[in-house]
């Protein structure tokens, strides 16, 4: 039976100007496996008969994106779409581009040169009717990642195709077929081509998805973790005893998946550990100790994040995460205790360690964590914010300037005597007034040599 989908008048208004022309235009890929799937579509990408100099021609503002491969943006309407002549790829050499591309007349030539049958589907857009050539429609109703053709061929034309596979597979809870996923061990060495903002970028994804420990776990399975995660997978087999039922490895993938699809948090949920293998120690009594490993995994998470490209923010806030993750909050901390502690970690980062700590919890393999086991902690916080109660050195009721008019001079000096306040209003926020820090600063002028 053929099958139809729905396409939104003002893109079929956009092909009506191609066939005007005497063009065909098809729009193919994502939206189609999308509309099939009843999930929302973003973006329609476009193929047509017509070469870029002729699309052109056609409309008022196009944008050449990608010309020597037969792709141009047209502005249509408010939208952008992605428009490609029909072509058929030549030689790969370098894992992700060809090196020259033939135009051709047909669609289905165009469809054979895609990754996946999901995703090598076409609509026509005045009939809704899905043009199929590889059996994406058997694909997505048996719920499978196929490569069309070849799968090495696939994955040796562009080395993040197995990476995309895993990607969809998480996404849409998907199996891969045994050809296709056994194609991807096979070419590691294209993989290996393939740049690191790339791999972020989908390995990204992977994280946020519904599914993301299946993800995780496939991509352990295949071979393509140890290539850019190698921190990751050194986690395989590394006992915890205690009260873990997992090893750290399989820890790790639990709390990713406890943790809400955010990509710092899942990102601290994923690496908070990985120090662990580093420092394992076995008692005499046979007890497992990781001391310092929080330290060690916020290094570890450090050099992996910024190996893969992560922008300089998102590094920060994960290895902040790490560092801290290992607090144990009780209600006998006093408030002071609760204010140092924001001094520490940052008030910013509070709810989100609490987050990460119930994931932590949650990744032992006992069931959910008890979310009542941080919210007090939230809770005291909030209280004492309400209060105005100092957290940080900008909190103080003085700064440096007030210390310049007292004599002292600015420079590291300056730097401890304020650090030196803060203490001093964590113990007893009654401290924080501009008469009473003056007098505390006045009174440690010798201790820090300052006349």
């Amino acid at each position: 039976m053929t099958k139809r989908i729905g396409v939104p008048k003002d893109l079929r208004d956009f092909t009506e100007v191609f066939a005007a022309a005497g063009f065909s235009c098809y729009f193919v890929g994502g939206a189609v496996r999308d509309s099939l799937l009843g999930r929302p579509v973003s973006d329609w990408d476009a193929a047509t008969d017509a070469k870029p100099e002729q699309v052109r021609r056609l409309f008022k503002t196009v944008i050449p994106t990608g010309v020597q491969h037969g792709t141009v943006t047209v502005r249509w309407r408010g939208s952008s779409i992605e428009t490609t002549t029909f072509r058929v790829d030549g030689e790969y050499k370098d894992g992700r581009r060809p090196e020259s591309v033939r135009f051709t007349s047909e669609l289905e030539e165009d469809l054979s040169r895609r990754d996946f049958t999901i995703n090598g589907m076409a609509v026509d857009p005045r009939t809704g009717e899905v043009v199929d050539p590889s059996g994406g429609l058997a694909d997505l109703d048996a719920g499978l990642i196929r490569a069309i053709g070849d799968p090495i061929t696939r994955f040796t034309e562009d080395g993040l195709r197995p990476l995309r596979a895993v990607r969809f597979a998480a996404r849409f809870g998907f199996a891969i077929d045994p050809a296709t996923l056994a194609a991807i061990p096979a070419t590691l060495a294209r993989f290996r081509l393939v740049s690191a903002e790339r791999i972020r970028d989908e390995f990204t994804k992977i994280l946020v998805s519904d599914r993301a420990g299946e993800g995780v776990l496939r991509l352990d399975e295949t071979g393509l973790l140890a290539e850019f995660l190698p921190e990751l997978s050194s986690c395989k087999d590394v006992g915890q005893g205690g009260p873990h039922r997992y090893d750290v490895f399989r820890h790790l993938v639990a709390a990713c998946d406890a943790a809400p699809p955010d990509t710092v948090i899942r990102l601290a949920a994923l690496l908070h550990d990985i120090g662990k293998p580093a420092k394992k120690t076995e008692g005499a009594d046979g007890a497992l100790t990781f001391y310092g490993h929080d330290i060690e995994s916020a290094r570890l998470a450090a050099e992996a994040l910024r190996r893969l490209k992560y922008p300089n923010s998102v590094v920060d806030d994960v290895v902040l995460l790490v560092r801290h993750h290992m607090f144990d909050y009780s209600d006998e901390w006093t408030d002071a205790a609760v204010r140092r502690f924001v001094s520490r970690v940052g008030l910013e980062y509070v709810e989100r360690l609490a987050i990460l700590r119930l994931a932590d919890t949650s990744g032992m393999g006992h069931g959910p964590a008890d979310p009542r086991s941080v919210l007090p902690l939230i809770d005291r916080v909030e209280a004492l914010r309400a209060k105005d109660q100092a957290f940080g050195i900008k909190d103080l009721a003085i700064g440096g300037n007030q210390l310049a008019e007292i004599g002292w001079p600015k420079g590291p000096s300056m730097g401890k005597a304020l650090s030196e306040l803060l203490e001093a209003v964590l113990d007893d926020p009654e401290l924080n007034t501009e008469r009473k820090l003056i007098d505390i600063a006045e009174r440690i002028k010798g201790k820090y040599g300052v006349g």
